[in-house]
């Protein structure tokens, strides 16, 4: 047994496919299942069910991979913590972000990240929120970019930034002529709002009182702000943007947005790490890379501000 089988094994039970998780993992898919069979006859069970509908666990398997997950854990921090020990930052380092933060936020850091510590392996994975706490507590994750909400507060975390919420209106919608926009404004208006489990709708819905919410869910079901942003530009209602998505508008798209009124809401990102990280360094590095890309107004909390 190795702790190359042990990644398949993992591997081929996030993705539930072989080849997927063959691509992943950097290796053809003969080789994996030749791998992962090796290990079922060592280990005399059979580890995956293999049907029409895709391949999943068995009751057995289900038991071995929870122990993977741990091993391979175990093994990673060792390594972290040597590296910590003398002062690397290189490596493999894998981080989560919301996707209704990283096309706004990553452009600003990482490319220049990357360039600055190419030792550094940095892989990056948009991810929900509920998604992104998962896999940091089975330590498939390094870290994840993501909001302070009741849900992630158990996770140790470091605040980056405080992002105020925008609305943008379609120039012939009766909201165009306001020049800031309020709660109670937004009731009978069509609004372009993201699934349930995006925390950037649900913390929007409640301090807003979003009655007509679910009205858009029905409409398009899915969806991104960039979407959303299109549907507004043709005419169509009311949708919301984070603060940083501003300074990528053309001039004619800056003037369909609209501030909302005081208090005014906004979202403090931060930064969690997995429960047993070691690798403080590459905390801090990423953290300082952060902080120094955004405005610098956006890194305090203001009293005219009220966090959501």
């Amino acid at each position: 047994m190795t702790l190359q089988q042990l990644e398949y094994l993992v591997a081929v039970e996030r993705t539930r496919h072989f080849g997927r998780a063959a691509d992943e993992c950097g290796v053809t898919q003969p080789t994996l299942s030749a791998m992962l069979q090796k290990l079922e006859q060592e280990l005399g069970l059979r580890l995956f069910e293999r049907s029409a509908a895709g391949v999943k666990p068995t009751a057995s398997g289900e038991k071995m991979l929870e122990q993977a997950r741990r091993t391979l854990r175990e093994a990673r921090r060792l390594k972290e913590m040597a590296a910590e020990e003398t002062g690397g930052i290189g490596g493999t380092f894998r981080l989560g972000i919301l996707p209704t933060i990283a096309p706004y936020l990553l452009p600003r850091f990482f490319p220049a990240l990357c360039r600055q510590h190419p030792e550094i392996d940095l892989r990056v994975k948009e991810m929900k929120t509920a998604d992104m706490k998962v896999a940091l507590v089975r330590g498939e994750l390094d870290a994840a970019i993501w909001v302070r909400t009741d849900a992630v507060e158990e996770l140790p975390m470091r605040t980056l930034y405080f992002e105020q919420f925008f609305a943008y209106v379609a120039e012939g919608d009766r909201l165009y002529s306001h020049s800031s926009i309020r709660t109670t404004d937004l009731a009978d208006e069509v609004l372009w709002l993201l699934d349930e489990g995006h925390c950037f709708r649900d913390q929007l819905v409640k301090f807003c009182h979003l009655k007509g919410a679910a009205d858009s869910q029905r409409i398009y079901s899915l969806g991104s702000i960039e979407t959303f942003m299109r549907m507004v530009e043709q005419g169509a209602g009311v949708t919301f943007l984070p603060e940083l998505a501003l300074s990528q508008l053309t001039s004619e798209q800056k003037q369909l947005v609209r501030p909302l009124a005081m208090p005014v809401p906004v979202r403090e990102v931060v930064l969690s790490v997995a429960p047993d990280f070691v690798r403080r360094r590459m905390a801090s590095l990423l953290e300082t890379a952060v902080k120094e890309s955004v405005p610098q107004e956006m890194l305090r909390f203001r009293n005219t501000h009220v966090r959501i």
